[in-house]
């Protein structure tokens, strides 16, 4: 790639911070938990056979789109194992404790 003399290079993005490895663990022990979660969640959902969104929605106490968003989401983020156990614990479900 040939640039003209008075351009300066393109710079890269900032780096990212190096997650510890307790952050790492941490983290990996939330996905696991969202995934159990998600799992008896949902089984429990199809055994009351809850099954629209409307209604899913309401068995977990909030909008469609937010119960549906919460359930199929692929992507880790902050706070979806809190909502989630509330989600678990206001449908009654028991959830083994995954230690990582």
């Amino acid at each position: 790639m040939n640039l003209p003399p008075d351009q300066p290079p393109p710079t890269s993005p900032p780096a990212k911070p190096k997650q510890s490895a307790e952050e790492r663990r941490a983290r990996q022990a939330d996905r696991l938990a969202t995934i159990w979660l998600r799992m008896a969640i949902g089984r429990e959902l199809d055994d009351r056979g809850i099954t629209t969104p409307a209604a899913i929605g309401e068995a977990l106490g909030m909008t469609a789109a937010e119960a549906t968003s919460l359930m199929t989401r692929r992507q880790w983020r902050e706070g979806d194992v809190a909502l989630l156990q509330a989600a678990a614990a206001r449908l009654g479900v028991q959830v083994p404790a995954c230690d990582g």
